[in-house]
């Protein structure tokens, strides 16, 4: 079923308005979902012309540089920016990704790359990072630095970060654009973008496909 593209200019203006101030009850406007010819909404939405890698230099939950476009170079990727302590839409992203991924065969997870980067670095300290992804996916590269560096990274790819602040409760929250992107390992190119309603399903009917470079 084919899927219509969208430009990018159109979705980093919804992109900037998706926005989930996670533990504040305030979800923000719907994620863009592509939609096909008969009228459903899909998953994921095709980009006309893919994202760049994010030219990123963080800190792993080893405590190493990380330098993303050199370390994903070839392969699959998913990049993700969100909290540890977010309550809801960070970790269910998150575990839909992990279980799907589980799919996979061995040698196609260890291909794929998933990466979480904090919106939250003042207490997303590395060790912190690795503690809350090691009870949902060991393998995922979790990246954290200076909130400045990390903001203008997701900026390229189309996702709005603001800075953590306190809620009307005196809560820290990290309001943050949800969307999911998916790299090509032919192009290195984010020609994919998820928004937080793609379930378990989605990731595992699409994954065979990203690992390949395929549209969905």
């Amino acid at each position: 079923m084919r899927k219509k593209t969208f430009a990018v200019a159109a979705l980093l203006a919804a992109a900037t308005l998706t926005l989930s101030a996670c533990g504040s009850g305030d979800s923000g406007s719907s994620p863009v979902a592509a939609v096909s010819e008969d009228g459903k909404q899909q998953a994921a939405t095709v980009l006309d012309q893919p994202f760049p890698k994010p030219d990123l230099v963080l800190t792993d939950t080893q405590g190493k540089s990380y330098d993303l476009r050199k370390q994903t170079a070839g392969h699959p990727t998913l990049i993700y920016f969100g909290y540890t302590n977010c309550p809801d839409v960070c970790p269910l992203t998150m575990s839909n990704i992990a279980v799907a991924k589980k799919q996979l065969s061995q040698a196609e997870q260890d291909e794929l790359r998933v990466v979480f980067v904090t919106t939250d670095p003042d207490r997303d300290t590395p060790a912190a990072l690795g503690k809350w992804l090691k009870g949902i996916d060991p393998q995922v590269v979790g990246l954290t630095g200076k909130f400045a560096t990390i903001q203008a990274a997701a900026r390229t790819v189309g996702i709005s970060v603001e800075a953590p602040h306190k809620d009307k409760n005196g809560k820290i929250v990290s309001t943050h654009g949800t969307q999911v992107v998916a790299f090509s390992p032919k192009t290195d190119g984010g020609y994919l973008l998820y928004g937080e309603d793609a379930d378990v399903d989605d990731y595992t009917k699409d994954l065979p496909k990203i690992l390949k470079g395929a549209n969905p």
